[in-house]
């Protein structure tokens, strides 16, 4: 607050309002009036050539900036937190101020970046030795014991090494044994956020280099789900197999981030759903890091792995609030797609997220044709009057 006071008191011009919400981070103001709403307000007897202003307004919209394209770009701040100099909100840095920034720079890459490299060291290798060594006994309470032992010592090592503040609300609801536990995603630590405070069987694809030996090293002391690349496009086998580990009520409850990409804080995409056709009981939690702090989201497409943790450990700290909310479980006569949208708005009201239908997929690909095919639908509902069509 500081800083942002002494930067607007050094611009001479007048500059427009800043936003007050983080996820309303747009350049324009949107209607958000639903189609569906839209176009009975519209409904009348005969078409008139005004309807389709409509989506024109939203094409318009779309052009200038779409609510997709945003969330994946790290979200605005309402002051500026020190971390950067390239905000395009603050040309006019004060002398003063930028001594600040120039002694947060030496204290953040100095001092907290060797720190917590080393802090980062010793969790990732304790991990690997101990899974390890603990992988070597056989089945049974007292390897059970002394895996989770081992991976709640090591993600707390790691968490230290992030200077993280975490607070966890309603532990109560905390993901129990033989369940899905389901999240949104930010960042690649969601994983450790969440494993800080309680272990879990991850699922994913197997890597190379020293996350593979870090997989290959973990899956012997615990059950975790990794697949090959070739069986991940099996749907069927994945599904088999999540099956079966939450059969198992002695198992670590699964931990998936159903949405398959990182979004920037702000909202909650769609939620695929091969996680709710599993069956068993769902955990939701909800995750909202504290941006004045440091920018946990990973914009895969502009940072590799190296720099984005480069930048996560040169950041003040990473704090965030864990919600836990009760358990949920499929409704009769409710299809898994149904599921899975109740599971992800309870999330995004917990979390005060945006709660967005469009696929996390959009990041890298291009809009499904089924999605185009239902605007023209919605388009044609404005056409035909009377059953038939004006």
């Amino acid at each position: 607050q500081w800083a942002t006071i002494r930067i607007e008191k050094g611009v001479k011009k007048p500059r427009p309002q800043m936003l007050k919400t983080p996820a309303a981070n747009g350049i324009i103001e949107r209607d958000e009036t639903p189609m569906e709403k839209e176009i009975a307000r519209l409904h009348r007897v005969d078409f008139e050539f005004s309807d389709i202003f409509y989506f024109c307004r939203k094409g318009f919209e779309a052009i200038v900036e779409d609510e997709v394209t945003q969330r994946f770009s790290s979200e605005e701040l309402v002051s500026w937190n020190l971390l950067t100099r390239t905000n395009v909100n603050f040309h006019y840095i004060s002398l003063r101020l930028t001594v600040v920034w120039v002694i947060g720079v030496i204290v953040r890459y100095c001092f907290l970046l060797p720190l917590r490299f080393t802090l980062a060291a010793i969790g990732i290798t304790s991990m690997i030795v101990g899974t390890t060594v603990v992988g070597q006994l056989p089945n049974s309470s007292v390897k059970n014991y002394l895996s989770e032992l081992v991976h709640l010592t090591c993600s707390r090592i790691l968490v230290r090494a992030l200077s993280g503040t975490i607070h966890y609300h309603n532990k109560e609801n905390k993901p129990q044994k033989g369940g899905i536990c389901v999240a949104n995603h930010t960042s690649p630590i969601d994983a450790i956020i969440l494993t800080n405070d309680g272990c879990y069987a991850m699922v994913g694809q197997v890597h190379g280099g020293l996350m593979g030996v870090i997989q290959r090293a973990t899956v012997k002391a615990c059950p975790h789900v990794w697949f090959e690349r070739s069986e991940i496009k099996d749907r069927h086998l994945v599904t088999k197999r999540l099956r079966e580990h939450v059969a198992d009520k002695s198992k670590l409850p699964i931990l998936i981030f159903p949405e398959g990409t990182c979004i920037n804080n702000t909202s909650v995409m769609m939620f695929k759903k091969g996680s709710f056709e599993i069956g068993g009981t769902i955990y939701p939690v909800a995750i909202k890091y504290d941006p004045q702090f440091g920018d946990a989201f990973w914009n895969s497409s502009k940072y590799n792995i190296v720099s984005y943790l480069l930048r996560i450990m040169t950041s003040w700290a990473i704090v965030c609030n864990v919600w836990y909310m009760p358990p949920m479980v499929r409704e009769e006569g409710e299809d898994a797609v149904q599921f899975a949208n109740r599971v992800k708005s309870a999330i995004a009201r917990q979390g005060g997220l945006t709660e967005l239908p469009w696929d996390g997929g959009l990041k890298r690909a291009k809009v499904k044709d089924t999605f185009r095919e239902e605007q023209q639908k919605n388009y044609s509902k404005m056409l035909v009057r009377n059953g038939s069509v004006g």
